[in-house]
């Protein structure tokens, strides 16, 4: 059982369900090659996928080609159905900082084959998670920067500003389709400048002012 935290205060959740947002930020989409979405384009990670601060990422042996993508994250507090999204935003308990790991290789291949990629978005320790800040600590979640660096040289550095959808949107849309449950995650896309991490790099990612995290590959 996998949980997080927000010690400001001292509130814990188990982590239920973790939906994850792509395709959000134009500039990544273009840096891809992929087409740009009509609606949220929509996966999972399971919880036991999460790895915390100082733990390591491991890369399955079936894959030679793992990218990190730093997101912001987004604790739900609140159960809802079909939440207007105007009304969104109470649902959060807090926002954090992730890391979506993705094995790029594995996923262009099933990809091209029509199939799910769940295992490439999915793998254990895909997904190392902060802590997180409180909701009432963040004035607007589409004013924050995320920002990544692979052994001390800055990789991303994007404004949540630029986000196609965004978090109010997400919410509200993603509860169509799912009760949303206290305890639930939800990864909000990432900007352009992802890329391959290999054996020994380390990561630092953080949404200034919100949460910071550092992991490393074994």
């Amino acid at each position: 059982m996998k949980t997080v935290s927000l010690p400001a205060t001292g509130n814990e959740f188990i982590i239920g369900k973790i939906l994850c947002i792509g395709r959000n930020y134009v500039d990544h989409i273009t840096e891809l090659g992929n087409e740009t979405p009509t609606a949220p384009v929509v996966f999972m990670k399971p919880a036991s996928a999460v790895i915390y601060d100082g733990d390591q990422i491991r890369i399955p042996s079936f894959s030679r080609e793992c990218h990190y993508e730093a997101e912001l994250a987004v604790l739900i507090g609140t159960d809802g159905k079909d939440i207007p999204e105007a009304e969104a935003l109470s649902h959060v308990a807090g926002y954090g900082v992730a890391i979506d790991m993705t094995l790029r290789d594995v996923q262009d291949s099933l990809k091209k084959k029509g199939l799910p990629w769940d295992m490439a978005k999915g793998f254990d320790t895909a997904c190392p998670l902060s802590d997180f800040a409180p909701a009432s600590a963040v004035a607007d979640p589409q004013a924050l920067t995320i920002r990544l660096q692979v052994n001390g040289t800055e990789r991303q550095n994007g404004s949540t500003s630029l986000m196609i959808n965004p978090v109010a949107r997400i919410i509200s849309h993603l509860s169509t389709i799912f009760t949303l449950e206290e305890g639930d995650i939800i990864l909000t896309g990432t900007p352009a400048g992802v890329g391959r991490v290999i054996s020994g790099d380390r990561l630092e990612a953080e949404v200034p002012g919100v949460a910071r995290l550092s992991v490393s590959v074994a």
